[in-house]
């Protein structure tokens, strides 16, 4: 690092003269730049270097952080030469955003000890019945299974009969053959999202969407790749009411974020009560 610094500071010196003098050995306190009245020390610049790489590289990256945070100092200075009239806003800007940045740490930090996360399923029940007319699809949901396997088959009848049937051992050998099918899915209690299954089953996209939609459908489409075999369990279009298995995250994060909101006001109520009751806080009447 310090024999890195030694031979930039050589070339800049020699090149552009902005490090007029280093013939001491470089400590921390050293400075590599000055614009003004502002200096660039070499500490500033100890955290470029995350891990190993070559000398020219590590001399490029010194030069573009000088020549950068030069760029920045003189932009600033002109700024400040020229903008005085705004420079009150300005500094009450800075100090409001200091402030706010703060805060929110503080209150950040004051949540994540004292929230409760944990969301029982009977809290997320009594949430969604008490407001389900607030959960409307804006999209067509799906439950289904599908497999997907080659044309050539020899056993193409008995894996549809199979597919079609609803006995449990049939549903097991066939779960049992899995890993011979192109892609597949047999979890067909899972909501999904219509667009999401088009993108998962192409050869889709070329049925027209009511032909899809509907329940209790079996579809058998061939591709170049394949033959699909499609059960469609069940259907909610646009504007029913999103069942609760399927927005219960959603539910659960509004859960969440409303304590979040009611512990921070509670922070907030009990640092004015303890300001007062401690003689730190009081207000004065204007006659």
């Amino acid at each position: 690092m310090k024999k890195i610094i030694y031979i930039l500071i050589f070339l800049l010196t020699v090149s552009c003269e902005y490090l007029p003098t280093f013939k001491e050995e470089l400590t921390e306190d050293k400075p590599l730049a000055r614009v003004h009245n502002k200096f660039l020390f070499e500490k500033d610049i100890k955290d470029l270097f995350k891990s190993e790489i070559s000398e020219q590289d590590s001399i490029t990256i010194i030069k573009n952080y000088i020549d950068s945070w030069a760029k920045q100092q003189l932009l600033l200075n002109q700024a400040e030469i020229n903008l005085q009239s705004e420079s009150l806003e300005f500094e009450k800007l800075v100090k409001d955003y200091r402030s706010t940045l703060y805060i929110n740490a503080y209150k950040q930090a004051l949540v994540s000890n004292k929230l409760d996360t944990i969301v029982t399923d009977s809290q997320v029940k009594q949430y969604y019945l008490s407001n389900h007319d607030n959960f409307k699809l804006n999209e067509e949901l799906v439950q289904l299974k599908y497999i997907h396997f080659n044309k050539d088959r020899s056993d193409e009848k008995k894996l549809i009969k199979l597919f079609k049937s609803n006995k449990t051992e049939d549903k097991e050998e066939l779960e049992s053959m899995k890993l011979e099918f192109k892609s597949h899915n047999f979890n067909d209690t899972i909501w999904v999202k219509y667009n999401e299954i088009l993108n998962k089953i192409e050869v889709l996209k070329n049925m027209p969407k009511k032909d899809i939609l509907k329940k209790s459908n079996f579809i058998q489409k061939e591709d170049s790749l394949g033959l699909y075999l499609i059960t469609v369990k069940d259907v909610l279009l646009r504007n029913d009411t999103a069942p609760i298995s399927y927005i219960s995250p959603t539910i659960e994060q509004i859960i969440l974020q409303k304590r979040k909101l009611e512990l921070i006001r509670k922070i907030e109520v009990d640092l004015i009560n303890d300001a007062i009751k401690n003689e730190n806080f009081e207000k004065y009447k204007n006659d």
